[in-house]
């Protein structure tokens, strides 16, 4: 199995080596992943709430340089204040490995016009059902003006 196709482990009543919620049963933790990084551009409450509800626990852990948020509303609230600092701004993942249930995604952030506006790693910590419970982002800070 390869990093980027690893699958959490069984939960109950799941078949070993599957999560559940899925047609197959098999959740990889890159899809997860990336219905988490969707979130961040989300064009609406309501989208962006529904896809953290398919990939971040509710009570999760988000922190980066910038700030620290606790459980789904000050996440959103964090993702909804980036969108409106930096219009159509989203998170390329470059590079993706997964292993005991948790994972390292290197990332471009860029802008709306697919513009690379910097750079960083993030580290993600999984519950047995496949739901990111800790996400850790590393960056530079942009100095200020």
């Amino acid at each position: 199995m390869t990093p980027d196709t690893a699958t959490l482990s069984s939960a109950p009543g799941t078949t070993p080596g599957t999560t559940p919620g899925s047609p197959s049963g098999v959740v990889p933790l890159a899809t997860i992943w990336d219905t988490y990084t969707a979130a961040w551009q989300a064009p609406t409450e309501a989208a962006r709430q529904e896809l953290l509800s398919r990939s971040v626990h509710p009570d999760c852990h988000y922190a980066d340089p910038l700030v620290h948020a606790a459980g789904w509303p000050a996440l959103s609230a964090y993702m909804r204040d980036l969108q409106q600092q930096i219009p159509g701004v989203h998170f390329v993942t470059r590079q993706f490995s997964a292993h005991h249930h948790k994972s390292m995604a290197a990332w471009h952030m860029v802008d709306g016009q697919d513009q690379v506006l910097g750079e960083g790693v993030s580290f993600g910590e999984y519950t047995p059902e496949g739901q990111l419970l800790r996400m850790t982002g590393f960056f530079d800070v942009p100095a200020t003006a």
